[in-house]
């Protein structure tokens, strides 16, 4: 039987980019704490955040969305490692296509850096009312914050598209969005 740290390690060592620990664990406790009990996941990567949410409690089911075939096909084999196909749904689809009709009481956003407010935008009417929308990766290895760590165009262009969405996200009249200097960079939005 696989565990989920397995799963971590070996993502590590072939630089496939999972949530950092503290992140995850800041998630984890979020579900606990507001006894939420289904997520959509923008991004599933191997599983392994999929598969954390939903160990957060038995209550919890994770609908999860990736477009790269190969990361499917491991998150798919991860989770049915776990015997977690009854909690977790893996879609393959591009979020931006996909058609969803359900509503969620939490949106997890970790994919396409570049796309988050479209991501955002498009799947805010599937949240449950006083339902909340959290993004990673907002500080993008500290380049958001400190510019001149970013080496190339089109890392600068995708830096100032995580200062687009977080400015986005300051002045959304919909959501009251709080900022974590957690892992690579928290932010939870909850609905007004």
């Amino acid at each position: 039987m696989v565990h989920p740290l397995d799963i971590r390690k070996k993502a590590l060592e072939n630089h496939i980019p999972i949530m950092q620990e503290e992140g995850i664990h800041f998630i984890v406790q979020y579900i606990q704490e507001h006894s939420i009990t289904s997520i959509l996941e923008i991004g599933s990567a191997v599983g392994y955040s999929a598969i954390s949410f939903a160990l957060a409690h038995e209550q919890v089911k994770v609908t999860t969305i990736e477009r790269d075939f190969d990361r499917y096909q491991e998150a798919l084999m991860n989770i049915q490692n776990l015997n977690l196909e009854n909690r977790i749904t893996i879609l393959y689809e591009d979020a931006l296509e996909s058609v969803i009709e359900e509503k969620f009481d939490l949106i997890f956003i970790d994919a396409a850096k570049s796309q988050y407010i479209k991501f955002f935008e498009k799947y805010k009417e599937n949240l449950n009312e006083h339902g909340t929308i959290i993004t990673d990766n907002l500080s993008f290895h500290g380049m958001v914050e400190d510019p001149s760590l970013t080496h190339n165009r089109n890392t600068r262009q995708l830096v100032g598209k995580i200062r687009n969405y977080i400015e986005f996200l300051k002045n959304n009249e919909e959501f009251d969005t709080t900022f974590y200097s957690l892992g690579d960079g928290i932010s939870v939005s909850i609905k007004k």
